[in-house]
C-alpha cells in the first residue's frame, strides 16, 4: 500500500472574545480544505495579556472584564470532556459572539454549550478560577513563542511561530491555501518580523 502523508500540524491559538481571531480560525479552516493540514486549538487570555495595563480604552477594559469567563469555560471543557471539544466550543461561542452578535455573557455562552452537547454545569467555571493556571498555561505557551507585544491569533507550524494574519472577511477555497503558503514563507525566513498596514475596515463575519 502506498504511504499516507502525515498532515501538518497547526497550532492555533485564540481567545473567543476576539473577532479578527475568529476571522482567522475561519480562514485556517477553509485553507485545511485545501491544503493537508490539522488544526489542534488552544486557548490564550487577553485578560491575562493585558493584565496591569493601565492604558487601555474605557470600552477595551469593559471587553476585559468579560474575559475571563468564556476562556475558563473553555478550559474546564477541556478537563472534563478531553481536547476534541476544544474546537467545537470555539466555533459555537464565536458564531454566538461574532456572527450573531449576541451578548457575551452567561446566557450566551450556556447556549453555546448546548449547541455542542457540553453540560450546563460547565458555567460554574465562570466565577471560579479553578482553571486559571491551565489558561495561563495554554496562554504563555503559544506568547512565549512570539512575544508579548502581540495578540491573537498565535499560529505555530512546528517551530515557526507568529501572530495573525490580522484579513478580513476570511479567504476560502485557494485564495485560503495560498494565503496559508504565503503567511509560512514569511513567517519561516530567517529575521523577518513584520508586514503591517492600516486597517480600514471593520471584521467582516460571514
Amino acid at each position: 500500500m502506498p504511504e499516507t502523508a502525515t498532515p501538518t500540524a497547526v497550532d492555533f491559538w485564540f481567545d473567543p472574545l476576539c473577532p479578527w481571531a475568529w476571522i482567522a480560525s475561519r480562514w485556517i479552516l477553509h485553507a485545511a480544505e485545501v491544503r493537508d493540514l490539522e488544526v489542534h486549538w488552544h486557548l490564550m487570555s487577553l485578560a491575562e495579556l493585558n493584565s496591569g495595563r493601565d492604558d487601555l480604552s474605557e470600552e477595551y477594559k469593559e471587553l476585559m472584564s468579560k474575559a475571563w469567563g468564556p476562556v475558563r469555560v473553555v478550559a474546564a471543557a477541556e478537563q472534563a470532556h478531553g481536547h476534541d471539544v476544544v474546537g467545537p466550543l470555539y466555533t459555537a461561542l464565536g458564531t454566538r459572539f461574532h456572527v450573531q452578535a449576541e451578548e457575551r455573557d452567561r446566557d450566551t455562552i450556556a447556549k453555546a454549550l448546548a449547541d455542542v452537547g457540553l453540560p450546563v454545569e460547565l458555567l460554574d467555571a465562570i466565577d471560579s478560577d479553578t482553571y486559571d493556571e491551565a489558561v495561563r498555561a495554554s496562554h504563555y505557551d503559544g506568547m512565549n513563542r512570539v512575544g508579548m507585544d502581540v495578540g491573537t491569533p498565535v499560529i505555530a507550524v512546528g517551530e515557526v511561530a507568529f501572530f495573525g494574519p490580522v484579513v478580513t472577511p476570511a479567504p476560502r477555497g485557494e485564495a485560503a491555501g495560498r494565503l496559508f503558503d504565503g503567511v509560512l514563507a514569511v513567517a519561516s525566513t530567517p529575521g523577518f518580523f513584520e508586514i503591517k498596514r492600516t486597517r480600514d475596515v471593520a471584521p467582516i463575519f460571514d
